[in-house]
């Protein structure tokens, strides 16, 4: 077996089609089928049926295909690995982040990075709390950002970065946008503007209105923050979220107010694999953030 027949292979079965496949490769159709048909010959198996104009994995192809994947990744991640040995500062680093971390926090800490290390590229990856470290376990991407950090996990390694609270962001007409800070039982009656069912920032947010004593009446629901924020600012509902979604970052028309009780929080912190090596360009920007978060919190 020929590496660019396995890799010819994982693009027709992730398309389903010959000539898609073809067109992402930039090769001619003929040239991908010819591979193909060599690799089934090789195997002694058909590893695709034709459905239509589509093409469907076999069982055994759907097998063949688990299993492939998972030998290229070991294989990119081994050219990566002697790449980065022989010019770390030169290497590419993937990392994951939710979309909370999108304003503030992942800014931050890639520009001072970039002022140390400029010549190391970046391949960012955002993502749900569930992708993102479902990613970091199967070897995708081997660091992400999470908040709140997963709780013990045979699969990862958490360092915890910084705990930060949640604000209430209201309406500038809400009739509790004067009040410096509030109770989130102040908010009972009110419509709630939150993330989509699945997303780590509405659970958090309704355990909080539950400790307050309330269900949140949920009118309006957003997929990033910049949705939940607009939503906010048209005066569609109330929201809660975390703090570095608000620094130098609070919509016009919203007014955002500290949660006395109950204590809204989660902590955040940047994950890696337990069971494989990060690639050293990845130990560099790993150290750094690590570092960076250690002498913020010794200066506050």
């Amino acid at each position: 077996m020929e590496l660019r027949q396995l890799r010819y292979f994982v693009e027709v079965a992730e398309r389903e089609h010959m000539t898609e496949a073809a067109d992402h490769l930039h090769v001619a159709q003929s040239a991908v089928s010819l591979q193909i048909s060599k690799l089934e010959d090789e195997l002694g198996v058909m590893l695709f049926e034709r459905v239509g104009r589509n093409l469907k994995l076999t069982e055994i192809g759907k097998t063949f295909l688990f299993h492939i994947k998972k030998a290229l990744q070991a294989i990119d991640f081994a050219k990566e690995k002697v790449d980065e040995y022989l010019d770390p500062e030169h290497g590419t680093i993937k990392i994951g982040y939710p979309s909370s971390f999108v304003n503030n926090l992942l800014p931050t800490i890639i520009s001072n990075f970039k002022k140390k290390f400029p010549s190391v590229n970046f391949h960012l990856r955002q993502g749900s709390y569930a992708y993102l470290s479902k990613a970091v376990k199967n070897g995708d991407i081997n660091i992400s950002f999470l908040g709140p950090v997963p709780q013990e996990d045979q699969d990862i390694n958490v360092h915890i970065l910084f705990s930060e609270k949640f604000y209430a962001i209201v309406p500038h007409h809400h009739h509790l946008a004067e009040r410096n800070q509030l109770v989130l039982s102040d908010l009972k009656d009110e419509d709630f503007v939150l993330f989509s069912d699945g997303f780590i920032l509405r659970k958090i947010a309704i355990e909080a209105c539950k400790m307050a004593g309330f269900m949140p009446k949920i009118t309006s629901e957003g997929e990033d923050i910049d949705a939940i924020k607009g939503l906010v600012s048209a005066g569609i509902g109330v929201s809660i979220l975390p703090e570095n979604t608000l620094i130098n970052n609070i919509p016009r028309m919203t007014k955002k107010i500290p949660i006395t009780y109950p204590e809204v929080k989660r902590t955040v912190g940047i994950v890696i694999p337990k069971n494989r090596e990060l690639a050293p360009s990845e130990k560099i920007f790993y150290q750094f953030v690590v570092d960076f978060f250690s002498k913020l919190e010794r200066f506050k």
